[in-house]
């Protein structure tokens, strides 16, 4: 377990620690020292020997957290006193009434002694789009760039400064605010990644309005589930867009859509559209005349000024649904003082974030990550950053570093599921571009495997860029497990150390935490300022989902590792954890053996019925392209599950698969999976929000092969 050194803070707890007391002592040339397989950043590649990247000493001097030491009297202070720490980072914001300083936190997480409610900065008044827009612009920054916008086609692009998005929002917010928009009332936004989006976000946020973002690759059902539960004012949404060469007709869906609640009971009587205007022309668009208004034809001329709705630190600030593989979406609700805050610190600390970065997150704003890191935290710290409207393979694989090259992009955070589709494609793609620009590269979504991880570092990143591979949640509102960048050696594939405030623990089934090199379920112990609030509209759900589980913590859903150093490992949801003769194996670590196999670009693995084990492992495996599928290959890789894990966690059965069954951004849709691989294939369920739904018939077709 380790012990205490001799000057810990008073208070410390040297269990969780000690990872940071004993990595304070090396030198970051720890490379060099006999019998420690580390390299240093920038020196060399990092190989499947090399357990440890330690940063180099010229990134850390530059560091905002520098060393262990820093990172744990932060994290110590954070922990002691949260509200004491929390109030000093929220005193950097605006707020047009402080919060009760008695009240800077007030939670109760055990459903065993009340209903669960978590506030922070109580009786604080304050508006997060003031603070994200015309903060910058009071502080100078009004030149400066906000946000760059790439489209689908290479050569279509734009820019705004932080003076032209406060007045293209406030134009937004002054039409919203004519039709009868005010604080409290829902807005939905069904909007590709256009500028308009960050700007609707805004511009509801600015008059204290609800934004519900629906991700534009959602079906109609499955928006008219959410304008049901919501009951919005209006839809904003625009006529088409294009992804690559195919055009996706939105305004059809969301026609669609309100025509189904409608049926419903909830009719919606406005749809302001965008006219999209490189996707579809005005006049080929579907259109009902009394409820649809082009955004140009109105927008454009209401005022550049509007004023701020001051709103309370609890105010809800959006609503964000969450889909499981049955049931109704979950309305996962967010408040503004609170995810202000932590949204803003963990982007700031988690990328290392300086004024001259240019930042790019392939996320789309459908998605938490989007909210988070494409919207709020960038510019709540004045940062400059890139929308994409595109696909990463479009027109070729080399995409992304063209457009890297062509922004100069200094930090660049996406999905594994993206960094093991480009590896699949070749190194060519990305060795041809520069990247010189790049500084630190970030990683978001699902566990990364190692192999993975490497390539990322070493190809993209030119062994120079160290990874923020950041674990966190849609309920989470911001990062809870995440490397810092130049303040510790990072481990391939692991998320490493929680942030400043969060306190994960890993408890076994009975709710008992397990101290030391362990694995079992995640739990988060007390509560931190971006946490969400309650379900809309089904706090009980709320309740029953994330409190229940074990009393006093809330439970994140995922499996978890903890090694001798204290590093995190994720192990993937914990209904993907397959017990295979009594064996709890976590998919994540099935896939990570499978990928590094050199002829396997990408695994995904479900549990299915056994009659003897009562659980299999079934793997789908795509192969690197241009690698036939073989008998000897599938061999080969089950015998490389064997050796990495061991024999009990062989898979059964390979399933070969040209492609996985991904939402639009990156996501692999595991049920439609394990409905294949249990042949219940007329259960497959919604499939419109794949980005390949023809990858579904593949699968079908190979599943006896």
């Amino acid at each position: 377990m380790g012990t205490a050194s001799g000057d810990q803070p008073a208070g410390a707890s040297s269990d969780k620690l000690r990872h940071v007391e004993s990595m304070s002592e090396l030198p970051s040339g720890a490379g060099r020292i006999s019998g420690i397989n580390a390299v240093v950043l920038g020196e060399s590649l990092a190989a499947e020997e090399h357990d440890l990247v330690y940063p180099s000493a010229e990134f850390s001097a530059d560091a905002l957290v520098p060393s262990p030491k820093k990172y744990q009297k932060m994290y110590e202070r954070s922990i002691n006193d949260p509200a004491g720490f929390w109030s000093e980072i929220a005193d950097a914001f605006y707020w047009k009434e402080k919060w009760n300083p008695s009240e800077v936190c007030s939670e109760n997480l055990d459903v065993t002694k009340g209903p669960v409610q978590i506030s922070w900065f109580k009786g604080g008044k304050t508006n997060i789009c003031y603070n994200a827009v015309d903060r910058n612009i009071e502080a100078g920054n009004g030149d400066k760039i906000a946000m760059y916008w790439e489209g689908n086609e290479p050569g279509q692009d734009g820019k705004l400064t932080y003076s032209e998005l406060l007045d293209r929002v406030c134009q937004l917010a002054n039409y919203l605010k004519s039709v009868g928009v005010g604080k409290g009332d829902a807005v939905i936004i069904y909007l590709p990644m256009l500028l308009e989006l960050p700007i609707a976000m805004l511009a509801c946020a600015r008059i204290g309005a609800v934004h519900s973002v629906v991700f534009a690759g959602f079906s109609a059902d499955s928006l008219a589930q959410r304008i049901v539960d919501c009951k919005p004012k209006l839809v904003i949404t625009c006529n088409a867009v294009k992804r690559g060469v195919k055009p996706i007709l939105l305004k059809d869906i969301v026609d669609a859509g309100l025509a189904e609640s409608e049926k419903q009971g909830v009719a919606v009587g406005l749809c302001l559209t965008y006219e999209n205007q490189s996707a579809m022309k005005r006049e080929d668009t579907k259109w009902q005349a009394g409820r649809d208004v082009w955004w140009q034809d109105v927008v454009t001329s209401f005022p550049t000024k509007c004023d701020v709705e001051w709103v309370d630190a609890e105010d809800p600030l959006f609503l964000l649904y969450t889909s499981g593989s049955t049931g109704k979406p979950k309305g996962v609700l967010h408040t503004t003082g609170g995810y202000m805050v932590y949204s803003a610190t963990t982007f700031k600390y988690a990328f290392d974030y300086k004024p001259s970065d240019i930042y790019w997150c392939t996320a789309d704003c459908g998605w938490i990550t989007g909210h988070s890191y494409v919207t709020y935290g960038p510019l709540l710290n004045g940062a400059t950053v890139l929308v994409f409207e595109g696909t990463p393979n479009y027109p070729d694989s080399g995409r992304c570093w063209d457009i890297v090259d062509k922004y100069k992009v200094t930090i660049f955070y996406t999905a594994p599921t993206l960094v093991r589709s480009l590896m699949r494609d070749g190194t060519e793609y990305v060795t041809q571009h520069s990247r010189k620009s790049l500084r630190v590269l970030g990683s978001v979504g699902e566990p990364i495997n190692p192999s993975a991880w490497r390539w990322f570092y070493n190809i993209v990143g030119d062994s120079r860029c160290p990874i923020s591979d950041t674990w966190w949640q849609t309920e989470t509102g911001g990062f809870m497990i995440t490397p810092l960048p130049g303040a510790w050696p990072q481990k391939p594939g692991s998320a490493t150390f929680p942030f400043f405030g969060v306190q994960p623990v890993i408890v076994d089934e009975k709710g008992k935490e397990i101290e030391g090199e362990c694995s079992g379920y995640l739990c988060i112990k007390k509560s931190w300022p971006g946490a969400f609030r309650t379900l809309y509209g089904d706090h009980d759900r709320y309740e029953t989902t994330y409190f229940k589980p074990f009393a006093g913590y809330y439970f994140t859903g995922d499996g978890c590792s903890r090694d001798k150093d204290g590093y995190h490992w994720l192990t993937g949801r914990v209904d993907d954890v397959i017990n295979v003769s009594g064996h709890r194996i976590g998919t994540a670590e099935v896939e990570s053996a499978l990928v590094s196999h050199p002829k396997c670009a990408e695994a995904a693995v479900v549990a299915v019925e056994h009659e003897v084990k009562g659980q299999g492992i079934y793997a789908f495996v795509t192969l690197v392209d241009g690698v036939p599928y073989s008998e000897e290959l599938r061999k080969s890789l089950i015998l490389t599950v064997r050796n990495q894990i061991g024999a009990f966690a062989a898979p059964d059965k390979i399933h070969w698969a040209p492609g996985l069954p991904k939402t639009r951004s990156g996501k692999i849709m595991r049920r439609i999976l394990r409905k294949i691989a249990s042949k219940q294939l007329d259960e497959l369920g919604d499939t419109s929000t794949l980005a390949d739904p023809g990858v579904v018939d593949q699968l079908i077709a190979l599943k006896d092969c």
